[in-house]
């Protein structure tokens, strides 16, 4: 049984209504303002990944957080990137950091 998902399932989910199906990703900005506040994020993303054993692109530029998951296992997404968009989403919230709702 594969986990795969469709873009529709993904942006369904209450938990990623600011990531941005892409092609075969989901991407998600994060306006952190500051270059410490990035690096915090991203502190917490590295976790979550390790966690899951599943690893986003991370994108750190001073003031915001660019995140790309994706499974290339399947060549698309899948259960494991929904899972994980929504952690990162939830840590950023944590930490403050609002995402940016703005084109990717």
């Amino acid at each position: 049984m594969t986990d795969a998902i469709t873009a529709a399932e993904f942006t369904a989910d209450g938990g990623t209504r600011h990531w941005r199906v892409q092609g075969d990703s989901a991407v998600a900005r994060f306006t952190t303002g500051s270059f410490a506040t990035g690096l915090r994020l991203i502190t917490r993303i590295g976790a979550l990944a390790e966690s899951a054993n599943h690893h986003p692109d991370v994108d750190l530029r001073y003031g915001t957080v660019t995140v790309r998951t994706s499974s290339h296992d399947i060549g698309g997404l899948s259960r494991r990137d929904l899972a994980l968009a929504r952690e990162i989403s939830a840590a950023a919230r944590e930490l403050s950091i609002e995402a940016d709702q703005g084109e990717l």
